[in-house]
């Protein structure tokens, strides 16, 4: 099946609306811890927030990285890292290590 001629503000609509639903469930998934996210997929929800981070500074819109990962996480980063974040076991970090050389 072809894809349908979607004009660009439908388009945005329709990216916004799969982002808001990529958080919605990355929030839901606390189980998922970004270092899963970055040796499986190669971003994680950092790289999230600074993508948009990054797009809101592009418009002229400053915001700061506490803000823009706040707005990822649904909470402040520290707070989800106390509640959620736990210690990367070796083997996810040697994984790391050799997908991301010098990172």
């Amino acid at each position: 099946m072809p894809v349908p001629d979607i004009d660009d503000a439908t388009r945005t609509e329709l990216e916004a609306a799969a982002f808001r639903r990529l958080i919605q469930h990355l929030r839901e998934r606390t189980d998922v811890q970004n270092i899963d996210l970055m040796n499986l997929a190669g971003f994680c929800r950092n790289c999230l927030s600074r993508w948009y981070r990054e797009a809101a500074e592009a418009r002229g819109l400053p915001l700061a990285d506490p803000d823009a990962r706040e707005i990822v996480y649904g909470m402040p980063y520290r707070e989800w890292q106390a509640k959620y974040q736990k210690e990367a076991t070796a083997e996810q970090k040697a994984t790391f290590a050799a997908a991301n050389p010098g990172h």
